[in-house]
């Protein structure tokens, strides 16, 4: 019986303002326009030398080999991996990775997976094989090239594991969510034994977590029946199956040399105790402590856990009120109100003591929960103090003129109330609570609007 052995290479874009060795702008959405961020240096033309390394790349990268648990290197000189292809406009890449390079990164774990490399490297451009096009918006953009051991065991392992990964990097705020990440699959077969069955087979530049699962399937089912030789495929996602590129590459064919154009860059021990202490606790951390110290069910910590904006948010709210109290507030009412306005929480301002406050207001019955929803409408883009709006109406006194007017002007919805249209009684209490902005206490408008009527 054969079984799958796959190892994975996880490219991610950091979430950085300008490009790795020149100060073009870091463009990463799609459907830019092409060619607009560029200049020599990162179109490769003759002469243009690289500048120094981005410095808020050298950070983010040593931030996730840390998170990895990896052996972070203090020396790293810049390799030039050559290789012939349209998207490449020098002739080579500037990467850490390599026949006589020191990566970033080594010796980590992550979700019992082995870390055996993590480096940063430079983007090449973007080939449309179709059209013959080049654009350069993307040469020159900072990766993370993340090497996994070859230890997973099936597809959905490796879905798991990438959905995770994704998730903890997001918790970082060093890569580009937007950009999403690409990997190259490496799948071969093995018996019970572990003894290798077919050659490793290497698939590039898969962009999807769902499409690296598809061809993991599709290459373990090839294989399976036809074997396999040592080369590099693409997977057609459109087709569902793997194509042969080109024969797999040695590293000496890609006649790696130490680039003399750049200094290697040094890491002191204190630059990297300094990213360390950047590391918020990641998602699983998030879910446990959620779980036990606020004691959420594990479905609602799952939603908050999501984001680490929203979570961190939930903490912070949670030490000042009750956490069960604010939940529904975050996972449901915040989160509408951020869904409705196309936003993140991290793009408006919305202050803890104001939210705060807002909900002490609610569980201390000063304001209705109606009255605090449309409050909180308009903490987006910015919070205010909300003890200055007007209060909670208790009194009948000032209640039951508004009543009898809205009785008054809705006659025959009293009368459809009265011969058994159980719809018409909420028809009128949500008149009531329009004529007093929401601010009537809906236990009390019930009571008095039934005596009314009865009247």
């Amino acid at each position: 019986m054969v079984k799958l052995k796959c190892g994975l290479e996880i490219h991610a874009y950091l979430l950085t303002n300008e490009k790795l060795f020149c100060r073009c702008k870091a463009s990463r959405e799609r459907g830019l326009e092409s060619n607009i961020n560029i200049c020599p240096t990162c179109t490769g033309q003759p002469g243009a030398k690289p500048m120094s390394p981005n410095l808020n790349a050298v950070e983010k990268a040593v931030q996730i080999a840390s998170m990895l648990g990896c052996k972070v290197n203090s020396n790293l000189p810049w390799m030039r991996k050559h290789y012939d292809w349209p998207d490449l406009p020098k002739g080579y890449q500037n990467t850490m990775s390599g026949a006589h390079a020191v990566p970033l990164g080594i010796n980590g774990k992550f979700e019992n997976i082995n870390i055996e490399s993590m480096h940063l490297e430079e983007d090449p451009a973007a080939w449309d094989p179709k059209t013959g096009e080049t654009d350069y918006n993307r040469s020159g953009l900072p990766l993370v090239e993340i090497v996994t051991a070859p230890e997973f065991k099936s597809a959905d392992e490796v879905y798991h594991w990438v959905n995770k990964l994704v998730h903890a990097l997001n918790y970082l705020k060093a890569v580009d969510s937007n950009a999403g990440v690409k990997a190259d699959v490496n799948v071969s077969l093995i018996d019970d034994s572990g003894k290798q069955k077919t050659e490793r087979v290497e698939v590039k530049n898969i962009t999807s977590i769902d499409a690296m699962k598809a061809a993991i399937i599709y290459e373990f089912e090839r294989q399976s029946k036809e074997g396999s030789i040592r080369e590099t495929r693409r997977y057609d996602e459109s087709k569902g199956i793997t194509m042969r590129m080109r024969s797999k590459e040695k590293e000496d064919d890609y006649r790696f040399i130490e680039d003399p154009d750049l200094m290697s860059v040094e890491l002191n021990k204190n630059f990297i105790d300094n990213q360390r202490k950047l590391i918020p606790e990641l998602p699983s951390v998030k879910l446990e402590k959620l779980i036990k110290k606020y004691k959420i069910d594990a479905k609602n910590a799952a939603i908050l856990a999501r984001d680490v904006d929203i979570v961190e948010f939930f903490e912070k709210v949670g030490d000042k009120i009750d956490g069960k109290f604010a939940l529904p507030w975050i996972t449901v009412e915040l989160l509408r109100v951020l869904n409705y306005n196309n936003k993140k929480l991290n793009d408006v301002s919305i202050s803890v003591e104001h939210f705060t406050k807002l909900l002490h207001m609610v569980k201390d019955k000063k304001i209705t929960e109606l009255q605090a929803k449309q409050i909180l409408n308009k903490f987006v883009p910015q919070s205010f103090d909300p003890s200055k709006t007007e209060g909670k109406i208790e009194s009948e006194k000032e209640l039951e003129p508004i009543i009898k007017k809205i009785l008054k002007e809705h006659e025959k919805v009293v009368i459809d109330y009265i011969n058994g249209d159980v719809k018409s009684f909420n028809y009128l209490i949500g008149e009531v609570m329009r004529a007093t902005n929401r601010r009537a206490d809906s236990n009390i408008v019930r009571k008095l609007l039934d005596k009314l009527i009865k009247k």
